[in-house]
């Protein structure tokens, strides 16, 4: 286990964004994204906003995902897998590198074929609570042809990364703008952010 937060890590450290290509195994990234689709077959999931309490986007033009948050105290036996993994991975981090993180909280995420979510960082302008942002992705099979990248914005290059199952992507929420480009199928995932408050 160790080794996957050790590459997330020092993924991070060299490039300023952790990948780890197999964060979770398959079982559980198989199970999850069963969740996700049984989430929505249902009609749970839906549309996310932009903003906190305080500051939302009435337009809704930015994004156009679908989420279900994740009940921290879940009786879901994938989900408490998935947690339990969260839960590791902030001790070793809180233990390797001195991050102070006491919180976290995360969401399934649904975009449907042609939706997206233009250049943002995902921190709010008046809380800054979100420390670490963290993606794990859900989606089988996916070839380059069909779009869905997560864009990266550096001062001098773009990271193009796609939305492989099992791959987990970390990084800064306060200063890292991205955004997901369109795809031609539905694209899935789990997003959240690593906190300290």
């Amino acid at each position: 286990m160790n080794d996957k937060f050790e590459e997330l890590i020092g993924t991070y450290i060299q490039n300023r964004i952790g990948i780890s290509n197999h964060f979770i195994t398959e079982e559980l990234a198989v199970n999850l994204r069963k969740n996700l689709l049984s989430l929505d077959e249902e009609d749970k999931m839906k549309t996310a906003g932009i903003g906190n309490h305080f500051v939302t986007d009435r337009q809704q033009d930015k994004r156009g995902d679908k989420i279900f948050w994740i009940d921290n105290q879940s009786d879901d036996p994938s989900e408490r897998a998935f947690l339990k993994q969260i839960n590791l991975f902030i001790e070793h981090l809180n233990d390797t590198c001195y991050t102070g993180i006491n919180a976290y909280e995360f969401h399934y995420a649904l975009y449907d074929t042609g939706s997206y979510y233009r250049r943002h960082v995902d921190q709010f302008q008046n809380n800054n609570d979100r420390k670490f942002s963290l993606i794990h992705y859900l989606n089988t099979d996916w070839i380059e042809e069909e779009g869905g990248e997560l864009l990266i914005y550096h001062k001098n290059k773009t990271d193009k990364i796609f939305p492989e199952m099992q791959k987990a992507v970390f990084f800064r929420s306060e200063d890292c703008e991205h955004e997901v480009s369109r795809s031609t199928r539905p694209r899935m995932s789990i997003s959240g952010w690593l906190k300290s408050i």
